[in-house]
């Protein structure tokens, strides 16, 4: 069966740039990805699909053989792997090398036989709560992964036999097909590179000399850390091939919405609803801090939208020590489900704010003047058009 285009799998023009190559690959990736497509086989077909298309086009060289030669022209175990997706945990996501941007790794350039590959690195979504990331935790994580077979050590052999010499490439990895007058190189497709085969594969690992396990890491999360914060676990990816160390662990931060702060950057922002009453004699009103209560003084007169600062009530920078502030936002609250003697008392008394004027309510009576001149101009600009 023929292959599709790798311009066609990523859905992009062939003279398209590396960044609109590495945007559209992040989109069909994120679509495809087995995580968010469960026992989807057609879901999991066009991730590798779309995973081989990008690792040849993103490669200058690749890109170059194969807008020459098409498929015959690169590697074709350039996609082949689908290493790095680890299986299914909740909030894990086996990423591998999807945004090699990121995360390094990838393969050894050593080729032929025996070749070591690096493990593909992981990630790790972690939600943790504000109070969590402001005042730092421990946290243990259960991360699914290929380790190292411990049947056979790795090397993908059942009772100690070695593999045996690829009788195609002669132990050496790679192939020569002429193509007209150019003599091209790609893997050998019997032993996929390797240069060998293993004729008496291990019944633990099949051969691949990796098996899929759950481990538990305990991470220790620092105090201030945000969304988008990670944490490099150095060697706790999967693990490598033939020998090759191990890829990294990447714990990404994601933080839950709080039921009374919002968060930007090192500050804590909160709405605080306090009655009309208080709003116009003045107060006290006791504020929630994640570091306890306080006091907050209101002065009188206070209206809705006003904001008042806490100084160091926010958060402490990761990076730094600088501490954030709290800003809480005053919000008038309008008394709801008054009885009927309550009513007859806010009339008697706006009745004698009304008898005050302007000096009780002057954003009122300054925004009537405003909406009255507004009218007056508008009506002046028809009169005009008539004459």
């Amino acid at each position: 069966m023929s292959k599709l285009c790798y311009y066609e799998v990523l859905k992009v023009q062939k003279n398209c740039s590396e960044s609109e190559l590495k945007k559209a690959y992040r989109r069909m990736a994120m679509k495809y990805h087995p995580d968010r497509n469960p026992d989807n086989k057609e879901a999991e077909h066009k991730f590798k699909e779309v995973k081989e298309a990008y690792e040849v086009l993103s490669d200058p060289q690749k890109r170059a053989a194969y807008d020459q030669f098409g498929h015959a022209g690169v590697d074709n175990s350039a996609g082949g792997g689908f290493g790095g997706f680890g299986g299914g945990g909740a909030g894990f996501g086996g990423f591998g090398d999807i945004f090699e941007d990121i995360f390094g790794g990838g393969r050894s350039q050593r080729g032929g036989a025996n070749a070591a590959y690096r493990g593909s690195d992981l990630q790790y979504n972690l939600e943790l709560t504000l109070e969590e990331a402001v005042f730092g935790t421990t946290v243990d994580i259960r991360v699914p992964s290929k380790q190292t077979c411990e049947t056979c050590h790795g090397t993908g052999t059942k009772d100690g036999s070695k593999p045996e010499t690829c009788v195609t490439c002669h132990g050496q990895g790679q192939v020569r097909i002429q193509q007209g007058f150019f003599s091209v190189q790609q893997t050998c497709p019997h032993c996929q590179g390797a240069g060998t085969i293993i004729s008496n594969p291990c019944n633990t690992c099949h051969g691949e000399g990796r098996v899929e396990k759950k481990k538990t890491l305990e991470v220790k999360i620092p105090e201030g850390v945000d969304t988008g914060d990670r944490i490099r676990l150095s060697g706790e990816g999967e693990a490598g091939i033939n020998g090759g160390p191990a890829g990294d662990l990447y714990v990404q931060m994601h933080i839950k919405p709080h039921e009374l702060f919002t968060r930007e950057e090192n500050d804590l922002h909160c709405v605080m609803p306090i009655p009309f009453t208080m709003a116009a004699l003045g107060g006290t009103l006791k504020v929630p801090t994640l570091s306890g209560e306080v006091n907050l003084k209101i002065p009188a007169e206070t209206q809705t939208g006003k904001v008042f600062r806490l100084r160091g009530k926010g958060v402490k920078s990761v990076r730094s020590s600088v501490t954030g502030d709290l800003f809480c936002q005053i919000n008038v609250e309008t008394p709801v489900n008054l009885t009927s003697k309550q009513k007859k008392l806010l009339e008697q008394f706006q009745a004698a704010l009304s008898k005050g004027g302007e000096k009780h309510s002057p954003q009122q009576h300054g925004w009537g003047n405003k909406a009255r001149s507004f009218f007056e101009d508008v009506k002046g600009w028809f009169e005009t058009e008539k004459e």
